[in-house]
């Protein structure tokens, strides 16, 4: 008897994968990254740093309109001590705001687990470091998926610490 894991090809499953991923951010979504911050920093990580995708991190920006301290969890990729984040905004045609927050002020804090450092971004083209870009999609393919979705450029923002907080 087969089952139907051997009647579905892998890009079914991958479509209909981020489908769902897709469904539950333009629904849910909003509501849940809210909680998933406030759950964050209530348990220092221990709930909402691992998700089933991958790492995820806190990243605080100050609002370019109203200067107000902005929190939003992302996944991340980490290599030789900077962290990647990826503004895909699920696809959407616009630029998620922590983005255009990052890129008008750059010194943003960070928390990874229980740790919380500044430090300072980048916000990089995806066009500009194709060689970075194939490591991050490869890390969460979803990534990939999103840029096929959406006209825009995605960028990813590099992360480089500048100081630890205790």
């Amino acid at each position: 008897m087969r089952t139907v894991k051997e009647f579905t090809s892998d890009s079914q499953r991958k479509a209909t994968a981020l489908k769902l991923t897709v469904a539950i951010d333009r629904t849910v979504g909003r509501t849940i990254y809210r909680w998933h911050v406030r759950l964050y920093r209530l348990t220092r990580g221990v709930i909402g740093h691992k998700s089933p995708v991958g790492p995820m991190l806190i990243l605080e920006t100050r609002g370019r309109k109203s200067g107000i301290r902005r929190s939003v969890t992302l996944l991340y990729y980490e290599k030789a001590g900077l962290h990647y984040v990826v503004a895909s905004n699920g696809g959407r045609p616009g630029h998620p705001e922590w983005l255009l927050n990052v890129r008008q002020a750059p010194e943003v804090t960070v928390q990874v687990g229980a740790e919380r450092f500044t430090a300072r971004a980048r916000a990089v083209p995806s066009t500009d470091d194709p060689t970075l870009w194939n490591t991050l999609v490869n890390h969460y393919g979803g990534w990939g998926d999103y840029q096929k979705m959406t006209d825009r450029t995605i960028y990813f923002v590099e992360l480089e610490p500048t100081q630890r907080e205790d």
